[in-house]
């Protein structure tokens, strides 16, 4: 991907160079979103840069780009870069200023970067499930911003990989939050639980498009907190997020969820919203 947005212009990456006092670096003062590309079209995109405006006025920022002019932007990358699947991350952090906590005094102008990455669609997790361990949700409690403060996120999630596991489960003593990089719902006779919309989790794009599909469905949603004795006895397990879509979990540290195999409910909405991709970006060449 030889090309990237710097501060509202497709420029090739290598002239791309980031100051050594811009506050996203130093502060990680700033708000991101990534967005998944299926047959070289954006899945979502509204709904992502609509909270990526969200979250960066809950931090102070007034951003400059409405989202119309985001995603011309951000489709001429796709062109530039002949991108068919894959993902687009973005960022924008408050600027460059001299180092200080305070907000800058001064006007700033926000900078702006974004570029895209192919990335397959994870077909063998999707279709086996995946492992996850139970993790103390340290994190602070403004997740409902998806801001570039990850360093918990990715602590959590280093646990998970050096366990030979896929995920960290997070929970806030017996509640359970979210994923390290994804949204957690758990499935009991039927019906669909997963933790509301809050403070204490970020509100998922694929999270929303899952409730969407299952509602219109017929499948019983509620938005719930729910805890970990209500984890361990659930039928089914399963996260969400931008690049790992709708993933069965299967085992969680050393038990297994149900049979130890993808759920039939879990399967059925991986159908619903293979069907909302498809709606919305075309045919898949590959479907679960």
């Amino acid at each position: 991907m030889n090309y990237v947005i710097f501060n509202g212009n497709i420029i090739e990456r290598s002239e791309a160079n980031v100051d050594i006092e811009d506050r996203g670096y130093q502060f990680g003062d700033g708000v991101y979103e990534v967005i998944r590309v299926y047959n070289s079209k954006m899945f979502t995109a509204t709904e992502h840069l609509e909270r990526i405006i969200l979250s960066a006025k809950k931090i102070g920022m007034e951003l400059t780009y409405t989202v119309n002019e985001m995603k011309e932007l951000l489709t001429q990358l796709i062109t530039k870069n002949s991108l068919e699947h894959g993902t687009i991350y973005m960022q924008f952090s408050r600027g460059v200023a001299p180092r200080n906590h305070p907000y800058p005094t001064s006007d700033v102008a926000h900078s702006f970067v974004a570029y895209t990455k192919e990335v397959a669609r994870p077909l063998a997790n999707l279709e086996n499930g995946v492992k996850a361990i139970l993790k103390e949700d340290i994190r602070w409690l403004l997740c409902d911003i998806k801001s570039l403060n990850l360093l918990g996120n990715v602590m959590a999630k280093q646990e998970a990989i050096s366990k030979g596991c896929y995920e960290a489960i997070q929970h806030r003593g017996e509640v359970v939050t979210e994923g390290s990089s994804s949204n957690i719902s758990i499935i009991k006779d039927g019906t669909l639980y997963t933790h509301p919309a809050s403070n204490l989790i970020l509100n998922g794009i694929t999270r929303r498009k899952m409730i969407e599909v299952c509602e219109k469905d017929g499948i019983p949603v509620v938005e719930e907190p729910f805890s970990l004795n209500d984890l361990n006895t659930a039928d089914e397990v399963f996260l969400s997020s931008t690049t790992s879509e709708i993933t069965p979990i299967i085992q969680i540290n050393e038990k297994l969820v149900g049979e130890g195999v993808p759920g039939v409910l879990t399967k059925r909405i991986q159908g619903l919203f293979d069907a909302a991709i498809e709606s919305e970006c075309g045919r898949l060449t590959t479907t679960v």
